[in-house]
């Protein structure tokens, strides 16, 4: 099998001038876990541009989807960012990734820690059977600057607990927490600091972390990543891998791009 592919854009939504979604069509022999990545892009000069992507989609959906920032002069998305419905884009057909559930130990509730297009990994997850039925309960964190950020907003609070075969378990099992940090809003603040003011729990009305119990996948800038790790490893959380389950994992596949 070849290491690309090249699918059609079906559709493209720009959430803010900084962020945007698109879907594509998808390959009939590609396979992947929900919470894995691939490299996706664009011909430029005859030679593939490619950086890595969650894939927003579930694993069981018919097309891909994927969730995008806009950079200026980024090499791939100052060009990404300007296609249409109908332009070709390239696909890797070797998805990997450890935002996987089964690299997590058993637990009883699961936190989704994301900033910015980090949540799109936890897009798929939310949308896995499997994921309700290994954790208890399921907590989504997106934390953004703006309030128009906030991406897929609607479809996790008015859509997708209607879906006609997930949305018992969403309506049960999920809550959703946005936060905001530049602009007013119900929820605001880092997460990090939502977490050490214990505001986080609060609001949510659960207990303050505990490896116990509690299970974490985090997605997003290295800010987030670094001071969640260090924040995790002091109250005794220990990292997973792919071959090793703990009580965290950690996305670090991605950069500005």
């Amino acid at each position: 099998m070849s290491a690309f592919s090249e699918q059609t854009v079906l559709s493209v939504h720009h959430w803010t001038d900084r962020l945007f979604s698109f879907t594509t069509t998808r390959g009939p022999s590609l396979r992947f876990l929900n919470g894995h990545f691939t490299m996706i892009g664009l011909r430029v000069d005859g030679k593939p541009l490619l950086r890595a992507y969650s894939v927003v989609s579930a694993n069981y959906e018919e097309h891909l989807e994927f969730l995008s920032i806009k950079v200026q002069d980024g090499p791939l998305t100052s060009r990404l960012q300007h296609i249409q419905i109908g332009d070709t884009v390239i696909v890797g057909n070797k998805p990997t990734g450890t935002l996987v559930i089964d690299y997590l130990l058993p637990g009883k509730r699961l936190y989704l820690m994301s900033s910015g297009t980090g949540m799109a990994p936890f897009m798929s997850i939310i949308r896995d059977p499997a994921t309700y039925e290994k954790f208890a309960e399921v907590v989504l964190v997106h934390s953004v600057r703006q309030v128009a950020e906030l991406a897929y907003h609607n479809y996790l609070t008015q859509e997708l607990p209607r879906h006609e075969i997930l949305g018992e378990m969403v309506s049960e099992q999920l809550r959703y927490y946005p936060t905001v940090t530049r602009e007013p809003y119900r929820n605001s603040g880092r997460i990090t600091d939502l977490i050490v003011s214990g505001k986080l729990f609060t609001d949510l009305g659960v207990p303050a972390l505990d490896p116990a119990e509690d299970r974490v996948m985090i997605c997003g800038s290295p800010g987030l990543l670094k001071d969640l790790k260090v924040l995790l490893e002091m109250r005794k959380f220990k990292e997973g891998n792919t071959s090793t389950p703990g009580d965290f994992v950690i996305e670090r596949a991605f950069v500005e791009q």
